[in-house]
């Protein structure tokens, strides 16, 4: 039977599986969230996410002796379908035989830190699309030039209260297992670096230094703001130049190249707003991330001297907004010099 790990032992690929995601571990942050569905092996690319319909409160007092009419209980099923991504690169024998550095090894690191960026750039294009949007102001993306504010979070949260979104709970664990952690109820808004001095000049900022025994989301956890915990990561890129006018003096928001402003969206969501697969390891389908190597020295066709081999990943993952109202997105800016 072929070792699905090329040159790599079972054990030996199991450990640098692990090895891949305890790396890419420290980057994800949409992973931890949402509604994590695993990998299943041999079902089909197709993966059903499913939400159970809201009952109607049964306001019609009960008659003695005449039982009422009963509900149907409904889910809403939404589908997505998997795709594969990978990469890999290239190792020739002179620089696995002479090289001082342990070279395997650092590329082994760098593709589990490729393979959790690639997740997270491919759910933040999904999580973007969202009907549900507001604008620091104006009425639309090519007016905004002004940063996040308290006003601002609280409508997000009253919005996101009206829609019934629940707070968020759960999120996934740690571990490089499959798994859940539970939190603090709060909702979750994701931003980019350029947006932290915005949160922690609102009034009522906690840091997570003070958080005391609340349990961090992660480590790019910003703080909390009333009912919000604020995450930031420069991977949840800006719209460039996309803004209205970029101002000037202490206002001035940044502009990359031009003179309208780039527009930031911060994402606040609920309890299973989304849904994708966790970038974690399984049991079913043997784990998330698959590290294959290929080793020099092997003579083969077209590389007869045995002089090239590779370090290589692939994984499938999908990312899908289940229910738009519960996911809103916040069009701001950011100030060019913090405040």
């Amino acid at each position: 039977m072929a070792n699905a790990y090329g040159d790599l032992g079972v054990a030996a690929g199991v450990h640098a599986e692990i090895k891949m995601l305890e790396h890419a571990e420290p980057i994800l942050v949409l992973n931890k969230l949402g509604d994590h569905k695993p990998m299943p092996k041999n079902a089909s690319k197709v993966i059903k996410f499913r939400r159970p319909i809201p009952l109607a409160p049964a306001t019609t007092p009960v008659t003695e002796g005449v039982r009422p009419a009963g509900l149907d209980f409904r889910y809403d099923r939404i589908t997505a379908t998997l795709q594969q991504f990978g990469s890999w690169m290239p190792i020739t024998d002179v620089v696995a035989d002479l090289h001082e550095d342990p070279v395997g090894s650092d590329m082994s690191r760098m593709a589990g830190e490729q393979a959790a960026e690639t997740i997270e750039k491919v759910a933040y294009g999904e999580l973007i699309g969202g009907s549900n949007v507001l604008y620091a102001n104006g009425g639309a993306r090519s007016a905004v030039n002004t940063t996040l504010s308290l006003s601002h979070v609280r409508q997000a949260v009253r919005t996101l209260l009206a829609a019934r979104a629940k707070r968020i709970t759960t999120i996934l664990a740690g571990s490089t297992m499959i798994g859940t952690s539970p939190i603090e109820a709060a909702f979750v808004a994701v931003c980019h670096t350029d947006i932290i001095a915005s949160v922690r000049a609102m009034p009522g900022f906690v840091p997570t230094a003070e958080y005391g025994s609340r349990k961090v989301i992660c480590p790019e956890e910003v703080g909390s703001v009333e009912d919000v915990r604020f995450i930031a990561s420069p991977l949840f890129n800006p719209w460039i130049n996309a803004g209205g006018a970029k101002g000037s003096g202490a206002t001035e928001a940044i502009s990359t190249g031009g003179t309208n402003s780039d527009v930031y969206p911060v994402i606040f969501m609920g309890q299973n707003a989304f849904g994708h697969i966790a970038l974690k390891g399984n049991k079913e389908a043997g784990g998330a991330i698959k590290p294959m190597v290929r080793n020099p020295g092997a003579p083969s066709h077209g590389d007869e001297m045995g002089q090239m081999g590779s370090v290589a990943w692939k994984t499938y993952y999908c990312c899908k907004i289940l229910n738009d109202l519960w996911m809103l997105r916040y069009e701001v800016a950011a100030l060019k010099t913090p405040a």
